[in-house]
């Protein structure tokens, strides 16, 4: 695991060049603590800093082939390089290290770029070739492993995180309204959009390839799939789902350096958990945090399940000091960041960091396999009715503070339209937005950007429609790149067996109806997995991690939301003071519950604080759990 970054093109002298490397590398060696690598040379500059895991001793990057003309920079794992090594040597290839990244450098001179459809794993990675002068850029298929890269008429600078390109000496870079109108609509900005204008992120399954006359091409690489109409019994289907859960995690388990997991006592992270107790050796470590809030501590089911499996179980309970722990999470992440949930996964990362340094997490269950609320609530409501169209329109009409006014306007919405309203916040003034009036129109029609990603699911298999929405979405702009800053900015390497390729590949074909329905959340998986886990884990209702915001807002925090309506706050170029202030008071008289998009706003602030005080230029902070 590390960070990698680098440039092409119009490059400075060598030492110039080397100088900028370095101090980009610099800024991501949370990401990759144990040593750092550079290669310069006429055009090209790449660095990583690395987080050794396979081959301790041996797998320093960046590493070339045979003669030096292939040389590669690489963040992740690839699960399936074993297997790659014995089909190159085979080939002809000869083989220097025992890691993982040796494996890419040789398979990109025996098949191209195509060479990225046969690799098994989580990865981001450049590639530079020496002859043809031609730098290649790649991401997984889902998008665990993060890439950002920016275009100029000299050339081609990429990253891992953000923060790399302003640490570099002379950069200068402008924050976009668009994106800021994004993240307001989702929490997070979706790719291929940055927070900075000019600067994008790779998508997932995309590779990038730009040559030595300033040629740029991205292509996708890999299409997730969509329901088979013949898929056979579900009996076969339960058997086939076992199988594939099993290897895919077995698969993940490789290290040498100690390995745990995250348990969280639901379905999927017990899953991993026990399918994990299968393969290892000894005792499985695993890691739970909880909150000295009975309410909101979900420890108790996770020492039960640790139990019942026989695992090395660690948990601590905290009481945050939450003006600290805002602050450093807000700023681990390179863009506004406002899953809340986010402070969990960091705190449970610091807490596994002390024992181990490679941990499995149980994400990406919930979009393979239905496992969010939201999907049986869509699939429960009636189809749309044409005629309510005008009950909707009357509804937005309606004053904000109108109690019936989101349900009246959620009648007159298509199923897609009711969907994005379960998964976006609105942006526009008269829609309950905040947006400031100032932001061009052009600029905040988010709805057309949700269309777009939509456009592909809508068949008549809607349940479908909505989990691969949300695997190409949500998944890799949320769930992802929050396990990935906050176990990185611990050094902490993080793999999500449920996300491997071919388990992906086979859930997808099959019919939603056969993972969801309005009365039943993950029906398939829960059948796999009915002698797997403690019963306890089938029945306990799906609870996502929430936080005590409402008490936080009224306490702790309450200064920083009172700061929101001041004119001196950082986010007030991109809002407006008169919606901003209706929505803190709402709140604080407790006729409106704002706490989503308040949270939004308060992490917006402090990053954009952060931001100008070059704060994000320098690797994370981290506090201790208190």
């Amino acid at each position: 695991m590390c960070g990698i970054a680098g440039f092409a093109g119009v490059t400075p002298s060598e030492a110039a060049a080397r100088s900028r490397l370095i101090a980009m590398c610099d800024a991501i060696t949370h990401r990759g603590p144990d040593s750092a690598g550079y290669f310069v040379a006429d055009g090209i500059a790449m660095g990583m800093r690395r987080l050794s895991v396979i081959d301790v001793q041996g797998g320093t990057q960046p590493i070339t082939n045979e003669d030096g003309t292939v040389v590669v920079v690489f963040n992740g794992e690839i699960y399936n390089h074993h297997q790659l090594r014995r089909d190159l040597i085979a080939a002809g290839h000869r083989f220097r290290t025992r890691s993982d990244t040796e494996a890419l450098v040789h398979l990109y001179e025996e098949h191209g770029v195509e060479m990225v459809s046969r690799l098994h794993g989580m990865f981001a990675f450049s590639i530079w070739d020496c002859r043809r002068r031609r730098l290649l850029l790649a991401r997984d298929r889902t998008g665990m492993k993060p890439l950002s890269y920016r275009l100029s008429a000299g050339g081609i600078d990429y990253c891992s995180e953000l923060r790399s390109f302003l640490a570099a000496p002379g950069e200068a870079l402008s924050i976009s309204p668009s994106a800021v109108m994004q993240y307001l609509a989702y929490g997070y900005v979706p790719d291929p959009a940055s927070i900075f204008a000019g600067v994008k992120k790779l998508p997932p399954g995309h590779l990038l390839e730009w040559g030595a006359n300033r040629s740029v091409e991205i292509r996708r690489y890999w299409n997730p799939g969509l329901p088979t109409a013949d898929v056979g019994d579900e009996r076969a289907l339960v058997e086939t789902l076992k199988v594939k859960l099993d290897a895919a995690v077995a698969s993940h388990l490789e290290s040498e350096v100690p390995l745990g997991a995250f348990l969280s006592g639901g379905l999927d992270s017990s899953t991993v958990v026990a399918l994990m107790s299968r393969h290892a050796s000894g005792r499985v470590k695993t890691f739970s945090i909880g909150f000295d809030e009975s309410q909101y501590d979900e420890s108790p089911v996770a020492r039960a399940v640790a139990s019942a499996l026989g695992t090395e179980h660690t948990e601590l309970i905290i009481r945050p000091n939450v003006e600290q722990i805002f602050e450093s999470v807000a700023a681990m992440f390179d863009e506004p960041f406002a899953d809340s949930s986010a402070i969990a996964t960091f705190l449970v990362a610091q807490l596994a960091r002390q024992s181990v340094t490679v941990a499995l997490s149980g994400d990406g269950g919930d979009e393979l396999f239905g496992g969010y609320s939201r999907y049986g609530d869509m699939l429960g409501k009636a189809r749309p009715w044409p005629m309510l169209k005008l009950v909707g329109a009357l509804g937005l009409m309606l004053p904000h503070a109108f109690r019936g006014r989101n349900r009246l306007a959620d009648l007159g919405r298509s199923r897609w339209g009711r969907y994005a309203a379960t998964v976006m916040q609105p942006v526009r003034l008269d829609e309950g937005g905040v947006a400031s009036p100032s932001i061009p129109e052009g600029l905040i029609k988010i709805e057309n950007q949700f269309d777009q990603r939509v456009s592909r699911e809508l068949g008549e298999d809607f349940a479908a429609g909505m989990m691969l929405v949300d695997l190409e979405s949500y998944l890799p702009g949320d769930i992802l790149t929050k396990v990935d800053r906050t176990t990185m900015a611990v050094s902490l390497e993080a793999r999500v067996p449920l996300l491997d390729f071919e388990l992906v590949d086979f859930a997808l074909t099959i019919p939603g109806s056969m993972r969801v329905t309005a009365a039943s959340s993950k029906r398939l998986f829960r059948q796999a997995i009915s002698d797997l886990v403690p019963k306890i884990v089938l029945t306990k209702p799906k609870r996502g991690f929430e936080l005590p915001m409402g008490r936080w807002f009224r306490g702790p925090l309450r200064g920083r939301v009172e700061v929101l309506r001041a004119p001196s706050a950082a986010l007030q170029p991109y809002v407006d003071r008169r919606a901003v202030a209706r929505l803190v008071r709402e709140h604080g008289d407790g006729r409106r519950d704002h706490s989503v998009l308040l949270w939004r706003l308060l992490v917006l602030d402090y990053w954009l604080s952060a931001l100008a005080t070059g704060k994000l230029s320098r690797p994370p902070s981290v506090p201790h759990a208190a």
